[in-house]
């Protein structure tokens, strides 16, 4: 588990625990927002769409309150039956927690994805939604004024909070309001916890974020990583051994992960070992091996063998 040591509460009157889940087009910035609240990343980023395939729980503690964040695939119109899984997963996630967060990128104008979504997050009545406007940053004041006076008409929402995860801008406020919504309680998981997803996970998505951003837009949707062994290597006090396989659905996508002499490969394996090393604390030795699954996003039996399960 990826672990820090805040403080414990002194006592549990007056606490708060409770789950908020990130949703929204792809690519509008959740996973980002997420690792800036929670500050440390336990989701992976990627200027690819599509990226996070994953229900994934980053906890963002304090004295008065646990906050834990759901970062969720992109809501989008499914085209694979990997994506009719990642809706489904999506839309379960959303009924079951104390409020949602509709994310919209201040970069970008309300569009009819954006609208279809209001319509969709706004029917669960009982459900709070926060109005997350993202990529602060990124957008002129004029154009942040725009977004927020577009996203206002676009629904009934329990607030309106404007933010960027690069410069911090208003993550606080954005907690505050969060934590506004969830019901008295006490903590729902150790001390120091930043996330309950299992070690050999967040290795296997480090590294597939490793080859998104290696093979750029070659064949992003592609890719499923799946780590077989890790362990510490007998006789070394600091060296963990990590087997992975990345799995491709043609073989003509293997030649592209591989690159001229082994070149891409060799990149990406560095890149993701850097990764890997600095969430374990530890020395890595990276073993990754190439294997065709074909066409996998569509084939119910090999997602199920890759934990895309119905």
């Amino acid at each position: 588990m990826v672990q820090a040591q805040p403080e414990r509460p002194a006592g549990h009157d007056g606490f708060s625990a409770g789950f908020a889940c990130f949703a929204g087009r792809p690519n509008v910035g959740k996973s980002t927002l997420m690792n800036a609240l929670v500050g440390t990343k336990v989701a992976i980023t990627s200027s690819k769409p599509q990226t996070t395939r994953r229900v994934i729980r980053g906890i963002v503690r304090r004295p008065d309150a646990e906050l834990i964040i759901i970062d969720t695939p992109g809501l989008h119109r499914p085209q694979t039956l990997l994506g009719e899984r990642l809706d489904s997963l999506v839309r379960s996630t959303l009924s079951e927690v104390d409020v949602i967060g509709f994310c919209m990128p201040a970069t970008e104008r309300i569009g009819p994805g954006d609208n279809y979504l209001a319509r969709e997050l706004t029917a669960h009545s009982s459900t709070p939604v926060v109005a997350i406007v993202t990529k602060t940053d990124q957008a002129s004041r004029e154009q942040i004024a725009s977004r927020l006076t577009a996203v206002a008409a676009l629904g009934d929402w329990a607030d309106i909070v404007p933010v960027s995860a690069v410069t911090g801008f208003q993550l606080g406020e954005l907690t505050d309001v969060l934590v506004s919504h969830l019901p008295a309680g006490r903590p729902l998981y150790p001390d120091g916890e930043l996330t309950d997803e299992p070690e050999q996970q967040l290795v296997a998505e480090l590294i597939r974020e490793a080859i998104l951003e290696g093979v750029r837009d070659e064949l992003p949707h592609s890719i499923a990583v799946v780590v077989e062994e890790m362990a510490p290597r007998e006789g070394s006090a600091d060296l963990i051994d990590v087997q992975a396989v990345l799995y491709v659905e043609r073989p003509s996508q293997k030649a592209i992960v591989i690159g001229s002499k082994g070149a891409r490969l060799k990149e990406v394996g560095s890149r993701a070992r850097q990764q890997i090393e600095a969430l374990l604390g530890s020395r890595v030795f990276l073993d990754l091996r190439i294997k065709v699954a074909k066409d996998w996003q569509r084939d119910p039996r090999q997602l199920r063998r890759l934990g895309f399960y119905d």
